[in-house]
C-alpha cells in the first residue's frame, strides 16, 4: 500500500478539494434528503470555509486522495465534510485524516472533536463509532419533522 501523507491545504489546493469532495459525495446524491450542499460546492465556497477554519489533504502516491475540514470552536474542534475518493476507500485515508484532526485538537488544548452524520448514511455513523465517537444529539434540517442527522463527539484530552 502507498504511504499516506497528510498536509494542511492552501489556496492552491482548492481545485483538488472541490474535485475530491464532489467525487466522494456523488454516490449519496439520491440518498440524502435534504440534498447535500456539496453538489453546489465551488472554489469560492471552499475559500470562505478556509476563512473560518482549515482544510487538510491526504496524498497517496503524491496524488490527492482525501480531504477534511476542521475548525476550532469554543471548547471543541468541529470536523466537517470528510471526503475520500471512492477508489481510495478502505486504505486508511479517512482514518488518517480523522487522526490528524484529533491531534490538532489536542495540540490546541481542545478536549473534544465533534461532527455531524446523516442518518441516511448509517455506515458512516458506524465508522465513527468504531473510532470512538458517540452520538450526543439528534438534529433535523429546517422544515423536517424527523431527525435527519446526528451530532457525534469524541473525548481527545
Amino acid at each position: 500500500m502507498n504511504h499516506i501523507i497528510i498536509q494542511e491545504a492552501s489556496e492552491a489546493d482548492i481545485p483538488a478539494i472541490v474535485a475530491i469532495t464532489q467525487a466522494a459525495f456523488a454516490e449519496y446524491s439520491d440518498r440524502l434528503d435534504p440534498p447535500s450542499s456539496v453538489r453546489d460546492e465551488t472554489a469560492e465556497k471552499v475559500l470562505a470555509k478556509l476563512a473560518e477554519g482549515r482544510a487538510v489533504l491526504a496524498l497517496v502516491g503524491g496524488a490527492p486522495a482525501g480531504t477534511v475540514y476542521y475548525s476550532p470552536r469554543e471548547g471543541y474542534v468541529y470536523l466537517g465534510r470528510l471526503a475520500v475518493l471512492p477508489e481510495r476507500r478502505g486504505q486508511g485515508v479517512g482514518a488518517a485524516l480523522i487522526a490528524y484532526v484529533e491531534r490538532r485538537a489536542a495540540e490546541l488544548g481542545l478536549p473534544l472533536v465533534r461532527l455531524g452524520v446523516r442518518v441516511a448514511l448509517p455506515h458512516l455513523r458506524a465508522m465513527y463509532e468504531r473510532l470512538g465517537y458517540r452520538v450526543y444529539e439528534e438534529r433535523r434540517h429546517p422544515g423536517y419533522a424527523v431527525t435527519t442527522f446526528v451530532m457525534m463527539e469524541k473525548d481527545i484530552l
